[in-house]
């Protein structure tokens, strides 16, 4: 009788795993790299405030770990990245609040930033020392892009004196004589660092020109200035000039745009940017510039939720930037807004946060045909294990921020997976699962990159459920690619953008749950 038993649970048993695997979600990809879509520009990430007192005063072992994490392109000896290898930099020119000290208004010390020039007009090339060492990091590393943006005119060329708004009148806070010489000054900076060594390809002189940027006296968060489309312009064609006069080659990044929707909705004074800047029929029109290539910028935050407005805006971007034949970039986004919750309360898991970042970057690139995706903000303080929400590396430093400790999170990770092994040059090519847009956000998202050089495909693979996965591959259209490597990202803390396999292409191939993983084929 107990045999009897025994064998009817095995029974049991055996037909419950029968009908979790024929519950089991499978998918075909089905990959046509004969139709290809963007080029990719970079993938990158600024280290603004909290990057300059590590640069500057962390102990070397510390600072240099940091580095090798973000710029990092190399391999440890079990094959598995040591870093996340991005491809662009981005560098903050400051404003000069950092010498007025308490009187700049900003209430935190770590987020006023020194500037170049002095009161009086001389230079000071020694300020920003974290920064610049960070930078010169990434060089070192072989970031291929080096991105120099302002917040702010400096101080002494503002109307009120401060780096910000005091005014809610939504005016750009630089002095109307003052235009010129803002553009000497940021064209000025450029041309040092060339001469130093220090090539910036791209130059953006405002950011997110559609906020108020007011705050309160010993209360303000950071630098910041609005800017209408006809100041932009204004400013676009003295830098062209100054650039062209002092014979550099850096090119003129617009407009950094505060959302996305406001490169195609809204009006002309100050969104609607894609038609104001790039339209020939535009006053504002500087696209026939010899410093601005045919590109505008926008940042994604407060266009994540839900889903279906995830998508929708995104297609929004690609529909605008066709019609006025420009390319996009997504160039700053973190988790602002709390659409990274997706309805949950309470502390959200760092794979939650690494999975809704995937999920970002995803529509970025493949709604929006973004060529570059650029994060906001590689270091913050903040803990590994929940609400990553604004960081790749979460900083534990002193009340001074002269030293501390830092804990890499899954955000990092979830970047790598695209900066790491998507190379400037690769094109994104057809990837289909079956699925649509608004399915795939919350069951299975994939895409796939092309590399010209070697015909390496990359698939990013993104399985955003609590169940394993199965994928097909329809053989006929990767015939030729013969070896692969899986590398994966889980809750496991200790599965950090591992290999987990490599070998020959196999007909199916399984994800984890909540996983995010690239496959690199090669062919035979």
């Amino acid at each position: 009788m107990k045999a009897a038993k025994t064998t009817y649970s095995i029974f049991l048993t055996m037909i419950f795993m029968v009908a979790q695997l024929a519950a089991q979600e499978k998918y075909v990809l089905d990959i046509d790299t004969d139709i290809s879509y963007q080029t990719i520009d970079n993938f990158g990430a600024a280290a603004c405030w909290f990057g300059e007192g590590i640069g500057k005063y962390w102990p070397s072992e510390k600072k240099e770990e940091i580095a090798k994490l973000l710029f990092s392109k190399n391999k440890d000896a079990s094959g598995n990245p040591e870093g996340i290898g991005l491809s662009a930099w981005r560098f903050n020119i400051g404003a000069g609040t950092q010498e007025q000290g308490e009187e700049s208004g900003i209430s935190d010390f770590r987020k006023r930033v020194e500037s170049f020039q002095n009161p009086d007009g001389s230079y000071n090339w020694t300020k920003q020392e974290g920064y610049l060492w960070l930078t010169k990091k990434a060089k070192e590393y072989g970031v291929e892009n080096l991105i120099a943006f302002s917040n702010s005119p400096p101080v002494q060329f503002t109307k009120n004196g401060y780096g910000f708004k005091t005014e809610k009148d939504y005016q750009t806070n630089l002095k109307e004589d003052k235009f010129d010489e803002f553009a000497d000054f940021l064209a000025t900076v450029i041309q040092h660092f060339q001469e130093e060594g220090l090539v910036f390809d791209y130059i953006s002189p405002v950011n997110e020109p559609q906020w108020d940027w007011f705050g309160e006296v010993g209360r303000a968060k950071q630098e910041g200035s609005p800017w209408s489309n006809q100041d932009i312009a204004k400013l676009t064609r003295l830098l062209d000039s100054e650039l062209t006069r002092q014979k550099l080659d850096t090119e003129i990044l617009v407009s950094e745009s505060a959302m996305l929707t406001f490169l195609y909705d809204g009006n002309t004074t100050s969104r609607k940017q894609t038609e104001a800047l790039f339209s020939p029929t535009s006053p504002n029109y500087v696209g026939d510039l010899k410093h601005v290539k045919p590109l505008i910028a926008g940042h994604s935050y407060f266009t994540d939720t839900p889903d279906t407005s995830l998508v929708n805006i995104r297609r929004n971007v690609k529909k605008e930037v066709e019609k006025y034949n420009v390319d996009f970039w997504q160039s700053e986004y973190s988790m602002l807004a709390d659409g990274f919750r997706e309805g949950k309360e309470g502390k959200i898991s760092a794979m939650d946060c690494a999975l809704f970042l995937s999920k970002v970057i995803h529509f970025d690139l493949t709604e929006a045909n973004a060529s570059a995706w650029q994060f906001w903000n590689s270091l913050e303080p903040g803990s590994p294990d929940f609400d990553t929400r604004y960081y790749f590396i979460a900083l534990e430093p002193n009340e001074q921020h002269t030293d501390g400790n830092f804990y890499p999170a899954k955000t990092l990770w979830a970047m790598g997976h695209y900066s790491y092994f998507i190379k400037p040059g690769m094109q994104r090519v057809q990837l289909n699962t079956g699925l649509t847009s608004e399915s795939a956000a919350q069951k299975f998202m994939a895409s796939a990159y092309k590399n010209p050089k070697n015909d390496e495909l990359v698939l990013v693979l993104v399985n955003y459920g609590d169940e394993e996965l199965e994928l097909e591959f329809k053989k006929a259209k990767i015939a030729d690619y013969g070896t692969y490597e899986h590398y994966q990202t889980t809750e496991n803390e200790k599965m950090n953008m591992k290999k987990v396999f490599e070998g020959s292409v196999p007909s199916q191939l399984r994800l984890s749950s909540k996983s995010i993983s690239t496959v690199v084929l090669h062919k035979s």
